[in-house]
């Protein structure tokens, strides 16, 4: 797979429903293919309603990361342990407009907090700066209650220059979709922003 070659250490697949977001993808069954092809973790961003229904099928389908948005779920923190009890890692996400307030109470089930910084749907977004804050708050809110394990990943117009600010703003996990897919070298890229 292209992917290991180019030294990537996971999989971000997004899956959405058409109804969270308004595009639609593939469900278990395609990730069950993909993982067939690769040992490396998949990071499995839910951006469906309801997550809680589903979280189950897409363990089994071979997730290691499954992560749900804040806002979709009517009871964050039993979604989150029904992941953790399954045996996967898991994260929360939220969208640029939702505060990193929202989460506070479940700091002690959450493996990741993947902070969108592009409303979620579609790909090849621009960045939006104002996020940047987000993840120095969130990281500060980490710290604050001992949990420097839980990663910060980013999401949405990862580029060289922004990813270098999401970094040094408290990153430390990057999608980066059109950087990777959109670059002659899937290689070179992967090491352009492991630079950071």
């Amino acid at each position: 797979m292209r992917l290991e070659e180019a030294q990537a250490d996971w999989i971000h697949i997004d899956v959405m429903d058409g109804h969270f977001v308004p595009n639609l993808t593939f469900g278990p069954p395609v990730i069950s293919a993909i993982r067939s092809c690769t040992a490396l973790p998949f990071d499995v961003h839910l951006m469906i309603e309801n997550p809680e229904r589903e979280v189950a099928q897409y363990r089994e389908a071979g997730a290691d990361i499954l992560t749900v948005h804040a806002e979709a779920c009517r009871h964050l923190e039993r979604t989150l342990t029904q992941i953790r009890q399954l045996g996967a890692k898991a994260g929360v996400a939220l969208n640029p407009g939702t505060h990193e307030s929202s989460i506070e109470y479940v700091g002690d089930v959450i493996d990741l907090v993947l902070l969108m910084t592009v409303n979620p749907g579609f790909g090849g977004q621009t960045f939006l700066p104002q996020v940047l804050r987000k993840i120095e708050n969130v990281q500060k809110w980490l710290e604050k209650i001992g949990r420097t394990d839980v990663r910060i990943e980013v999401d949405g117009g990862i580029t060289g220059e922004t990813a270098k600010a999401c970094v040094a703003a408290g990153a430390s996990v990057l999608v980066a979709g059109s950087a990777i897919f959109r670059a002659p070298s899937f290689h070179a890229a992967v090491t352009d922003l492991r630079g950071f």
